[in-house]
């Protein structure tokens, strides 16, 4: 099986934190400005939590929410570390700090905040801010998916297909990475999509069925599945060809960044594959992936063919195109 690479999705690793702004400052001078970037919240996310702390996350004062947050947190109240641990994990407001994440988020899972179970669970497996505890960790990621948490869904089906359990253990994968892809969770259904492709834990393949979910995922903006929906829409893999559609979905692939899309896209201008051919335009896509690390000998070969000023007007488009 073709899976979703091992991702490690603690909070300190990955997410995007946001930058010291006016909206920090404000909480640093106790001022009460209203036109804030905060991000999108699960109320549920941290456990019972609705009080002025969880309030003052929610409209971005971070600093505040600190504060009202610690002495429920000293007391042991589980949502309030929870709540603490995201702050500093993600450095809202505050410098980011592992240790101070990682040891609220312990206090946190060992009381059952499924957040809590995930972020802790791995840190544990990833070793770089805590001492790695591998079994630990699938304890912790074991039971926030069984909490119905996607995202923990998503990584202990990964864990499960990493440590190569069988065939008990790719049934038992597939089950979590469905109900995570049923959730929404574009990565997900990625990997359901490979798994109906190739046939995992007792699925038999299922070209129609993988096209539906990588159609899914490529909804959520997710750009490999991008990728692979724009390719088997030029193939008519899975369904019916639609070479136009296809192409839209790859360009839209190309121009969010990815390396591979811009290569075929690349190639689909060269041979007017759902759009009119422009050699141009294609050896444009094909520098900008060139330029990223991928070389492409047939590609390579198109460009040697063109001309000098076709070269030209292709540099020239490559560079507007950053």
């Amino acid at each position: 099986m073709r899976t979703v690479p091992f991702l490690m999705l603690a909070a300190l690793a990955l997410c995007q934190s946001l930058p010291a702004s006016a909206q920090d400052r404000d909480d640093r001078l106790g001022t009460s400005g209203t036109d804030k970037a905060v991000p999108e919240v699960d109320p549920n996310r941290f456990g019972d939590v609705k009080d002025e702390a969880f309030g003052a996350y929610q409209r971005g004062y971070y600093l505040t929410a600190l504060d009202l947050a610690r002495p429920r947190a000293e007391a042991g109240d589980p949502a309030a570390q929870t709540l603490i641990a995201e702050i500093h994990a993600r450095g809202l407001g505050v410098p980011r700090n592992a240790d101070e994440a990682a040891k609220w988020y312990a206090k946190a899972a060992e009381q059952g905040v499924p957040e809590a179970q995930l972020q802790y669970g791995l840190m544990l497996l990833d070793g770089r801010f805590v001492e790695q505890d591998t079994e630990r960790a699938r304890t912790l990621l074991e039971a926030a998916a069984e909490s119905d948490h996607p995202l923990a869904q998503f990584n202990y089906a990964q864990l499960l297909m990493r440590e190569g359990s069988g065939p008990q253990g790719e049934e038992e994968a597939v089950e979590f990475y469905e109900n995570a892809a049923r959730a929404g969770l574009p990565d997900a259904q990625y990997a359901m999509a490979q798994i109906k492709a190739n046939g995992v834990g007792g699925i038999e393949p299922d070209q129609v069925e993988a096209r539906r979910w990588l159609e899914r995922a490529a909804k959520r903006n997710y750009d490999t599945a991008q990728l692979d929906f724009g390719t088997w829409l030029v193939e008519g893999r899975g369904g019916e060809a639609d070479p136009e559609e296809g192409f839209a979905w790859l360009k839209r692939a190309a121009e969010g960044g990815n390396v591979a899309a811009r290569n075929r896209l690349a190639k689909l201008y060269r041979a007017g594959v759902g759009i009119e051919a422009d050699p141009v335009e294609a050896a444009a896509w094909y520098i900008l992936a060139r330029r990223a690390g991928l070389v492409d000998r047939e590609m390579e070969s198109f460009m040697d063919g063109l001309t000098q000023d076709q070269t030209k007007q292709a540099l020239e488009r490559a560079s507007r195109m950053r």
